[in-house]
């Protein structure tokens, strides 16, 4: 990360247990330095043991990032790095409307036969990422499937979650793969309408589609980081841990971003 970067992430990490009173003892290193080494870890694609020496030795980074997988901060700082994000975006920091989707992605050999499946349809053999965003792409809520698990039932999972977490949640749009009881499903228990953009019939080759767009626009973004290109990891909440890694990244990128352009002089100041 860059000192400005640094700046703006520094004041959203969760509080030590030891700093807060809770006990503890305080870190060997320092945060900004497990966090680089997990962003380059998920941004180059390394293996663990393949740890650069300018960062701490790879068990303690290891280390470092089950414990954030285990007690949910990882989830914690991306999600006030979210809501930054909408602020500076003029947005409310809760959602009210949100964009689902999936992508098949192949699995690698050390993914186990118990979480790993074939997607018919897209002829993968591996894992399945369901993605809820809002409105600007940014991740609400993220599930790693079987890639042979099917689009609406795990749309019920994530629906669940997510309208537990952000209460003025009301309009979903998704594809096509979720029609069915789930739209019925979702207005009875969620409260929640889900629209169905359809491609039209007669359309040939790309075509943006509305409003699904934006979620098609976040794998993207997620595969960027070539740990993302294919599923390397053993179980499937590292995996989720990994796409909140790398989602943190590009948001804090982002506020850093913003922060320089305001703090820039415009060329009439300049003169």
């Amino acid at each position: 990360m860059s000192d400005a970067e640094w700046a703006l992430v520094r004041d959203l990490l969760p509080v030590p247990g030891w700093l807060a009173g809770r006990g503890g003892r305080p870190e060997g290193y320092c945060h900004r330095q497990m966090i680089d080494a997990i962003r380059y870890l998920v941004d180059n694609g390394i293996k663990w043991r393949a740890m650069p020496s300018d960062f701490p030795p790879w068990p303690r980074v290891y280390a470092f990032f089950i414990r954030w997988r285990d007690a949910g901060l990882v989830a914690e700082l991306h999600d006030r790095l979210r809501e930054s994000v909408r602020r500076a975006e003029g947005r409310d920091q809760e959602p009210s409307a949100a964009v689902v989707d999936s992508q098949s992605v192949k699995a690698d050999a050390t993914v186990a036969l118990t979480s790993r499946g074939f997607d018919a349809g897209k002829k993968i053999n591996g894992r399945k990422r369901h993605l809820l965003t809002d409105t600007l792409g940014l991740l609400l809520a993220v599930l790693v499937t079987p890639a042979s698990t099917t689009d609406r039932d795990a749309a019920r999972i994530l629906l669940s979650a997510a309208k537990g977490r952000f209460g003025q949640l009301a309009r979903v749009w998704a594809d096509g793969g979720y029609t069915g009881h789930l739209g019925d499903w979702s207005a009875a228990q969620l409260q929640v309408v889900l629209d169905i953009v359809r491609r039209s019939d007669d359309t040939r080759g790309f075509e943006v589609l509305p409003r699904r767009w934006v979620v098609e626009r976040s794998f993207a973004w997620c595969l960027r980081s070539r740990r993302l290109v294919r599923d390397y990891e053993r179980r499937t909440d590292t995996s989720e841990a990994v796409i909140l890694w790398s989602m943190t990244m590009l948001m804090s990128r982002r506020l850093a971003a913003r922060h320089q352009q305001r703090l820039a002089p415009t060329a009439a100041e300049a003169a």
